[in-house]
């Protein structure tokens, strides 16, 4: 059986409330979505990449990063409908798996995105990853935590924690969610088709949609902890401090 072809997608937008104009903040002098870009291409996972925006200021940072860039909608609610406008044009119907690279994870570990694609072909509606995290990264509402199932699929994801440790002891695992989901072209219509959830909307985790109504969701798990996404400035100060500390690939 042939290899399936994998497109990348990245969502971004300037509207971001928590960090405005996010994907063209700076981060150790580089746009952020030009960082997103350069790692995702790295991955050797993907067989392209394309960026998919409402701004074309941010188109502009996507091609001079060496991606296309493809202009959408204003109106989507989530990335996860701005991947589907992409996977709708013709131009992009030649891929077996789709890709959605969130904006705001620049350092992405190369494993998630393959993981994700590897739970898509092993028969999981949606793959997605998460690694270890710490009780004191737990506690916090920015942190994406997932709970699994035994068989290793999702069986939830929460702002808060989970699993509660409710005795005060220890032995409950933490699991942080990256920001990358998998999906078949035809799983990602049929999520789109799907009326929001109680949970999605308290949570503001568009996840929540498609397992609330019974897709799954395979979780590739890696061994140690990654870089978490960028969302305040604080967030962004920590990244270009782990950057400017590890040495800075696009340095040279």
């Amino acid at each position: 059986m042939a290899a399936a072809r994998v497109l990348g997608v990245i969502p971004a937008r300037l509207g971001a409330e928590r960090l405005p104009g996010k994907p063209l903040r700076l981060l150790a002098g580089k746009p952020l979505i030009e960082r997103v870009v350069r790692n995702a291409l790295a991955s050797g996972v993907l067989d392209a990449v394309v960026v998919a925006t409402d701004a074309e200021e941010i188109l502009g940072a996507a091609e001079r990063a060496g991606c296309r860039g493809v202009l959408t909608s204003a109106t989507h609610e989530s990335g996860t409908s701005r991947v589907a406008e992409v996977a709708s044009r013709e131009e992009f119907r030649g891929f077996d798996v789709l890709v959605n690279v969130q904006g705001d994870e620049p350092f992405l570990p190369a494993e998630a995105i393959r993981g994700a694609v590897d739970k898509v072909v092993g028969g999981a509606d949606i793959g997605t990853a998460a690694v270890p995290l710490d009780g004191t990264g737990a506690v916090s509402p920015n942190v994406v935590k997932v709970v699994l199932r035994e068989d290793g699929l999702a069986l939830y994801f929460s702002r808060s924690l989970i699993p509660y440790p409710r005795d005060g002891g220890g032995g409950a695992i933490y699991w942080q969610h990256l920001g990358v989901y998998a999906f078949r072209p035809a799983t990602l219509a049929h999520w789109m088709s799907l009326p929001p959830t109680a949970a999605e909307q308290s949570e503001k985790l568009e996840q929540l949609r498609p397992l609330g109504h019974g897709m799954t969701i395979g979780v590739a798990r890696l061994a140690r902890p990654a870089q978490p996404g960028i969302d305040t400035e604080e967030d962004l100060k920590r990244a270009e401090a782990y950057l400017l500390a590890r040495g800075d690939p696009e340095s040279a």
